[in-house]
């Protein structure tokens, strides 16, 4: 299939012919769902920890006498029911990380690139870079480009590129080695340039 390629003031200017099985591939929801979720759940640190009653200090002695005083008896201020007792379910650390084949990341990921180029939420351009590290050049790039809200893809590391997105809200530079579904779906807009293209159509081939 060919796909538009645009300039970075946002005009056209050729295409390129990409492969249909990488970027054309039909939407499978329940899996895109299911690879996010799993994507998100591995970055939870998963560290929170309570303590029982069992674990908690003292409780030693009988707080107040069995009978006579008008309070329901205790033997332990220890229980969950008293202000200094441990949780009755304490947390403990854990790992919410869920196994996810590669088969089925490739496939999430080919899904969700071919569905934004549907919606014409995906331009590739030949090449997307600043001259210096300045947030007002990249501005002005994006703002010929009509969006304020995007995920710039790149092919290798481009120093001035990532210092001048670095403060610009809702703008993140990632190489194409680095995508993940999360970024992809959570900008407006995604701008790829052609070798970038070219690597995401043999990472997820």
């Amino acid at each position: 299939m060919d796909i538009s390629m645009h300039t970075t003031s946002g005009k056209k200017a050729g295409s390129l012919t990409v492969s249909d099985a990488v970027f054309g591939a039909e939407y499978n929801e329940p899996l895109v769902h299911q690879v996010v979720v799993a994507y998100m759940n591995a970055a939870r640190a998963g560290t929170k920890a309570q303590k029982t009653r069992a674990e908690v200090s003292g409780g030693n002695a009988k707080p107040f006498k069995q009978k006579g005083t008008g309070r329901a008896r205790a033997g332990t201020t220890r229980g969950p029911l008293w202000r200094t007792g441990g949780r009755a379910f304490a947390a403990r650390p854990r790992s919410y990380e869920q196994k996810v084949n590669r088969k089925m990341y490739r496939q999430a990921m080919r899904s969700i690139l071919s569905e934004l180029i549907r919606q014409d939420r995906l331009s590739t351009v030949e090449s997307f870079a600043v001259d210096a590290p300045k947030t007002k050049s990249l501005i002005a790039r994006l703002n010929e480009m009509k969006t304020d809200n995007a995920l710039i893809i790149i092919d290798s590391e481009d120093r001035n590129l990532y210092l001048a997105a670095r403060n610009v809200p809702h703008v993140d530079v990632v190489e194409a080695r680095q995508v993940d579904p999360v970024s992809l779906i959570n900008f407006e807009k995604v701008l790829v340039t052609r070798a970038a293209m070219q690597q995401l159509e043999v990472r997820l081939s």
